[in-house]
């Protein structure tokens, strides 16, 4: 069942609220419903969302809908964040709900959708990261052209803390005399990311002037990721970006072990610590 704000009067009435989108300012708008008895109430509820339905003009498809929602979000999220919605949708979505009218979608139907993805091998959280980019298009639908939603309610798959793998200590042991052994550009980077725990897109993304040898600080700025892209000539792309919070954006002091290490293969202020970094992204 949708889920349905309803609560109990100090008047002894029952009270349920529909959502009807937002005013210019902001402010979220409701259509208010009361009756004696909360039964009243949800029967009254039903019956405006199944005739809201049966009479909506909106003729859209999800496909077309989401297109809409895609260009209205575009100068406001990361080409990174837009490129992941797209690949989502692309690949999972439309495939299954792309052709059908946007009014035609229930709860069943998205229900169906997760249990066949689950099946397929996906993960919970994929799959969940995937009903919330549903949601979200919904969500847009509603506003825009105040169709019923099928997503209220639904309950998303639950989510699994991914198991960390780390190195024991003989295995740590080993990379450590490797790289010893073997200073150069490569294990300079595996350096870092032991000591520092620098991740490896900021990692590719650290220029030299981000490194104050002097002051013994590293500086996060940036951060590289590999994103779809629209051109049909190339799948993929390599961009550099802001890290996705301003948490990611953060110093880190230099270890004494790296110092020597940092020193022997500093660079101009303007040159990526990885030198396959440049050509990388050109």
């Amino acid at each position: 069942m949708n889920r349905m704000n309803i609560y109990h009067r100090r008047d002894g009435r029952w009270e349920g609220r529909i959502s009807r989108g937002k005013t210019e300012e902001g402010k979220r708008k409701f259509q208010y419903i009361l009756a004696r008895t909360k039964e009243e109430v949800i029967q009254k509820i039903t019956e405006i969302r199944k005739n809201e339905q049966q009479n909506e003009k909106c003729s859209q498809t999800v496909a077309e809908i989401f297109s809409e929602w895609k260009r209205s979000i575009q100068y406001r999220v990361k080409e990174s964040t837009a490129a992941n919605y797209t690949m989502k949708a692309e690949k999972h979505i439309l495939p299954i709900f792309g052709d059908k009218a946007i009014t035609s979608l229930k709860a069943d139907d998205i229900y169906s959708f997760i249990e066949s993805k689950r099946k397929s091998g996906l993960s919970a959280r994929y799959t969940a990261d995937m009903v919330i980019l549903l949601k979200i298009i919904f969500k847009y639908a509603v506003r825009i052209y105040h169709i019923f939603n099928p997503l209220d309610g639904i309950v998303l798959p639950k989510k699994k803390s991914p198991e960390i793998l780390l190195l024991d200590d003989g295995e740590q042991k080993k990379l450590q005399q490797y790289i010893t052994q073997n200073e150069n550009m490569d294990t300079l980077g595996v350096a870092l990311s032991m000591s520092t725990g620098i991740r490896i897109g900021e990692l590719c993304a650290l220029q030299w002037k981000d490194i104050d040898l002097e002051k013994r600080i590293l500086t996060v700025r940036k951060t590289m990721q590999r994103i779809q892209c629209a051109d049909i000539r190339s799948k993929t792309k390599l961009i550099i970006t802001e890290p996705k919070s301003e948490s990611s954006r953060r110093k880190i002091p230099i270890p004494n072990c790296m110092m020597q290490f940092l020193q022997k293969f500093s660079g101009n202020p303007g040159d990526y610590v990885l030198t396959g970094t440049k050509k990388a992204i050109e």
